[in-house]
């Protein structure tokens, strides 16, 4: 700022308009603020100190608009919104009210500062971010980023189906990005999700009723994401086991989208669609799968015989709970 000339710079007003009341020590000085003036500002609670160099130009809460402006003030020039952040810019998460993520160059200074700000880093900045306003992550980064801050390799596993089944990048960005930028943390776990996603796999939900319930008791594996035509739109099932004899459908109802009404009328449709056509229809949530298995495949297991399905032969039960 201080290198334009002041002829050439924005407007004050449009600088504050465009930062959301948000500047930083640089700007201020650009605009021919000195530490006194600022001070005296802060003083009278005309301004308010945010991070430490950057200022409000009004008092009382910030809005989101201007913590992000803020954050990325405070990392420097080079700093983007990325993990938690860049995911609820990219809408692949819901916007709650926490701290502001951005990523740095390595050798910058920038701490985080809780509960305004947390700062990660990176050597590979130049190649992960993305020119949006505000500058953030691209979406496979983000995706990688968010995975390899998970606790757990399965949660880890688990982040990767769920954002990118919700965003729209495809699966070959997706493997691109890991081949180009491998993780150092929790590389198989993203991998395998990757892998499942390759094979169908579209939640958390469908993994966990593939582990838990299909692998750990010896069901057939059902085909993932089976088209169905409805009234001559195409319609898609999570889980089918025509190829093992039985017409038997799974629906996993895992998300809040599903009480949204044109999803709900596309259950509906699918509903009716089955039950016309005779098939054996089995719906089941995330409760359900993840607090008891067992019941679950207790009653797929039944309702596949009952269909035609011949358990002569099957794959062993490593349940360790029911030993079905």
């Amino acid at each position: 700022m201080e290198s334009i000339p002041a002829e050439q710079r924005p407007s004050w007003p449009v600088v504050l308009a465009e930062q959301h009341g948000v500047v930083d020590t640089r700007q201020l000085r650009a605009y021919g603020h000195s530490v006194a003036d600022i001070e005296a500002n802060l003083a009278a609670g005309r301004w308010q100190r945010v991070l430490p160099r950057v200022y409000a130009m009004f008092t009382g809460d910030l809005s989101r608009s201007a913590k992000i402006h803020a954050a990325l003030k405070y990392g420097g020039g080079h700093a983007v919104l990325s993990h938690r952040t860049a995911a609820e810019e990219w809408g692949l998460m819901p916007v709650v009210d926490g701290p502001v993520e951005i990523t740095v160059p390595y050798t910058f200074s920038a701490v985080s500062v809780p509960p305004l700000v947390i700062v990660h880093r990176s050597r590979a900045l130049p190649h992960i971010a993305i020119g949006t306003s505000p500058p953030r992550t691209r979406v496979t980064d983000t995706i990688i980023d968010l995975a390899t801050a998970q606790r757990t390799p399965k949660t880890a596993t688990n982040t990767v189906v769920d954002l990118v089944s919700r965003s729209k990048v495809s699966l070959a960005a997706m493997e691109n990005c890991v081949f180009l930028r491998p993780p150092f943390r929790y590389r198989p776990a993203i991998r395998h999700g990757l892998g499942l996603l390759g094979g169908g796999l579209m939640s958390a939900l469908e993994i966990e009723y593939k582990e838990a319930v299909e692998d750990a008791h010896g069901l057939p594996q059902g085909s993932r994401q089976t088209p169905f035509e409805v009234k001559g739109k195409i319609l898609w099932e999570d889980v089918t086991y025509d190829p093992h004899g039985a017409g038997v459908t799974v629906r996993l109802d895992g998300r809040a989208t599903h009480a949204m009404p044109d999803v709900a009328f596309r259950d509906r449709m699918r509903d009716n669609a089955a039950e016309l056509a005779g098939r054996a229809r089995l719906v089941y949530g995330w409760n359900d799968v993840r607090n008891s298995p067992c019941e679950v495949a207790a009653e797929v297991h039944t309702v596949l015989c009952r269909e035609g399905w011949d358990p002569t032969g099957r794959r062993a039960s490593t349940c360790g709970k029911c030993g079905s």
